[in-house]
């Protein structure tokens, strides 16, 4: 959590928060980046929050420099997405909404999971996701990505 979400989350609790986020849409081909974070069963694409003053831009660079240690090339945008699904209650009540703009882009080197947050990545068709317990809102996302 960052010292910006920490300082609001001291003041309302576990209240809803809605806060902007950045997704980074990664494929080799037919097949997709995805991470499952430690403590979850489900897989999704590689993200995180924007933080303030911060581009989205960097956001997503950063994000995928943290989870999986490599570099990108943004390619280009494939949406803003936000919804019902994609609110969350983590697991100490805290609830967020997210809204976030997701990024086509590109590997500039091979990632590796962090091993922090990021426990596991893997290679997908949007077939073989289709069978992996995943976020829902991927879906949408990477039909979006695919056209």
């Amino acid at each position: 959590m960052s010292e910006y979400v920490r300082a609001i989350r001291a003041r309302i609790g576990h209240e809803l928060l809605l806060l902007p986020g950045v997704t980074a849409v990664i494929r080799d081909g037919e097949r997709f980046l995805l991470a499952r974070s430690a403590g979850a069963d489900a897989w999704s694409l590689i993200g995180g929050g924007v933080e303030p003053g911060e581009e989205p831009v960097d956001a997503v660079a950063r994000e995928v420099r943290e989870e999986v240690g490599c570099g990108i090339r943004i390619s280009g945008l494939v949406g803003a997405y936000g919804g019902e699904s994609l609110v969350v209650e983590y697991p100490n009540g805290d609830r967020v909404a997210y809204v976030t703009t997701v990024y086509a882009c590109e590997l500039l080197e091979a990632p590796v999971p962090d091993r922090d947050e990021i426990v596991e990545i893997g290679w997908f068709t949007r077939e073989e996701i289709a069978g992996l317990p995943h976020e829902a809102w991927i879906d949408r996302v990477l039909a979006d990505a695919a056209r």
